[in-house]
């Protein structure tokens, strides 16, 4: 029971240092271009990662990714000692490249560290290769896809707004990158705090093989304060700031524009 508990108490610390590491993903346009100031950015993705939990429950009706991950193991090599080394091993990564001031994926960095500790104590026999091959395909596939889309974005929005005066234009982009952001803040809740919720399922699931009374058959039957947990978590991370990712983001990959965030985020 004590395992069980130190791993979700874990869990949990990793959804926070999740949410002010990936903070700055939604919060750097809106603060380089002066939109918000740093405290009311925080505030305001810290309230729309917390929105998601009501829009996962209640619109979408279940937490399809947390499902994904607690499955990217076999169950029957799921055990407390793996899915421990797993998040204390994201844990170190996530605070080294935070301290680096480097934009790295807290989920990939998560279900690398779940994946690994099973490899390392049961071979790669013990993972799900179709389920990590996907999530790894995307880690190459996602920069590429978000590239040409938002190339695409910007020659469309360029042509609809090309008589527009610049000055009326910049307003209306500083306008429409709170939504954007806002936008951007609900999909971070929505997928990274469900990555978490996975680890948790996956703990809560082996305690049930043990015999633990705190375990769980699978992941529909998660008691409702795990998913308001990790919530919680994510957006009091986001609260926090990652102010070295923030200006890594919002200033030295590219001066970002009110325009550039928006198409961006969106």
């Amino acid at each position: 029971m004590e395992l069980l508990i130190t791993i979700i108490v874990l869990a949990l610390i990793f959804d926070y240092i999740n949410g002010f590491h990936d903070a700055a993903n939604a919060i750097a346009t809106i603060v380089s271009t002066k939109v918000l100031t740093p405290l009311q950015a925080v505030i305001w993705a810290a309230f729309f990662n917390f929105l998601a939990f009501f829009i996962a429950k209640y619109l979408i009706g279940d937490f399809g990714i947390a499902n994904t991950v607690s499955k990217t193991v076999y169950e029957q090599y799921i055990t407390l000692p793996v899915i421990l080394s797993g998040v204390i091993a994201a844990i170190i990564w996530n605070l080294w490249t935070w301290w680096r001031g480097i934009p790295s994926s807290s989920s990939h960095t998560l279900i690398g560290g779940f994946a690994g500790a099973a490899i390392a104590a049961y071979g790669f026999g013990a993972i799900q290769s179709s389920v990590i091959l996907k999530i790894v395909l995307f880690i190459f596939l996602a920069p590429v896809i978000g590239m040409l889309v938002a190339f695409l974005f910007t020659l469309i929005v360029l042509n609809l707004c090309r008589k527009a005066h610049p000055h009326t234009a910049e307003k209306w982009f500083k306008r429409l990158q709170l939504l954007s952001s806002a936008l951007f803040s609900i999909g971070h809740g929505l997928n990274d705090s469900q990555k978490v919720m996975g680890i948790i399922a996956a703990a809560l699931i082996a305690a049930h093989s043990q015999g633990i009374g705190m375990g769980v058959n699978n992941v529909g039957d998660l008691p409702d304060w795990v998913a308001f947990s990790c919530f919680t978590a994510i957006s009091l991370g986001t609260m926090s700031g990652g102010w070295k990712i923030v200006r890594t983001m919002g200033n030295r990959i590219t001066k970002v524009t009110p325009l550039e965030g928006v198409i961006a985020e969106t």
